[in-house]
């Protein structure tokens, strides 16, 4: 089973880049449109050096993003789930946060904080990554029974102790989830923040120079580092949910 699992995605992207490449080849399908695999594989060769720069500039922009989206997400969740005040306080920031276009957010941000400075991307990806991060968690601290709650007063458990013991176990799956989503936002964020001005060192600011040149393999060759770091933070997100659960168990 644990085979089939790894091999059928491997199999399912070779037929797919199989396919791609015969329809470019054969096909009549431009290279304007859609390049080769091949052509693809050739810039990342020719360009490695400067995509592999522009991969740790985004990827440390999307990592600042997750860390300190995840850490203001769960502690504004851990409040709003404590006092209902804030809860309903929270709930229409949330809201409109969730609902803030990029787009229109990068420039504004990269104007502030300079035409040098990666603050502004990060503070979007931080924001992307909130949003999950905190409903996932807030979702997760409410699953708690009232048996189990009732049954930590019966031994005169202080509040403390009923959040270490039962709440946030019982939350740690749902925290996780969260920060998974966000981790993939984290990345696609940075990236848009970087489409759109400010310090062209990203993959994002490249992918826009690249294609603005008309030079659409390459353009399309940093897309796949840009899909190699998503890749990458889910999986790393994915492979620390599971210690975190099998330790809770």
């Amino acid at each position: 089973m644990q085979t089939t699992r790894v091999i059928a995605p491997i199999v399912v992207g070779v037929v797919v880049l199989g396919a791609w490449q015969l329809a470019v080849t054969f096909g009549g399908v431009s290279d304007y449109l859609l390049p080769s695999p091949a052509a693809i594989l050739g810039q990342v060769a020719d360009f490695g050096d400067s995509m592999i720069s522009a991969g740790i500039i985004t990827g440390t922009n999307a990592l600042v993003g997750l860390v300190l989206g995840s850490v203001f997400g769960i502690l504004l969740a851990l409040l709003a789930a404590a006092t209902r005040l804030i809860d309903h306080m929270a709930a229409p920031i949330v809201a409109a946060l969730a609902v803030i276009p990029i787009v229109a957010l990068a420039p504004v941000l990269n104007t502030m904080f300079g035409a040098d400075s990666q603050v502004g991307r990060q503070i979007i990806a931080s924001l992307a990554v909130f949003v999950p991060v905190f409903i996932n968690t807030l979702r997760g601290l409410r699953q708690t029974l009232p048996v189990h709650r009732d049954l930590m007063t019966s031994y005169a458990a202080t509040p403390r102790q009923v959040m270490t013991t039962v709440t946030l176990p019982t939350a740690l799956p749902f925290v996780f989830t969260g920060i998974r989503i966000g981790s993939s936002l984290a990345v696609i964020s940075a990236l848009v923040a970087e489409y759109f001005g400010g310090p062209r060192g990203g993959l994002g600011g490249l992918i826009s120079t690249s294609a603005a040149s008309s030079a659409y393999p390459r353009a399309w060759a940093y897309v796949l580092v840009s899909i190699i770091i998503g890749l990458a933070f889910y999986l790393v997100t994915l492979a620390a949910e599971r210690v975190a659960v099998r330790r809770r168990l």
